[in-house]
């Protein structure tokens, strides 16, 4: 579980980096303004590089468990962005920017959270799929 947070938390913190530095083309720019498609490769990419540095530290067969990270890594990445563009797409419709007062200006905790609750369902259906190879 922990290793899966620390994907999604690469994942964002990088798409934000990359985009922010280098981004120009907007992924789904009447959603989500701010987010492009070079911030959404940089974050699956670093994602990917986080997921071959947590395999190396599982426990279990090291070959095996790198190609289970790197999918899940991938997932996290796409699965995350579309968790986080629908809770941008419910926030627009309701007319808030933060769906919080805890954490002010990060658009609440529901933001915290969007790609969390996303990409936990895809993620255990992963595994579930691995179970039956």
């Amino acid at each position: 579980i922990i290793g899966i947070f620390i994907l999604l938390w690469n994942n964002d913190t990088f798409a934000y980096i990359v985009g922010k530095s280098i981004g120009k083309t907007k992924l789904f720019e009447k959603i989500s303004p701010k987010k492009t498609v070079e911030g959404l490769i940089g974050g699956i990419v670093f994602a990917v590089i986080a997921s071959i540095f947590i395999s190396k530290y599982y426990i279990e067969d090291p070959q095996l468990s790198q190609y289970i990270w790197i999918g899940s890594a991938l997932i996290v990445g796409v699965f995350g962005t579309i968790g986080d563009l629908i809770e941008s797409k419910f926030k627009r419709v309701a007319g808030v920017k933060d769906s919080g007062k805890i954490m002010l200006g990060h658009g609440g905790i529901l933001d915290r959270l969007d790609s969390v609750i996303f990409v936990a369902p895809f993620i255990f259906l992963f595994y579930q799929i691995l179970n039956f190879l």
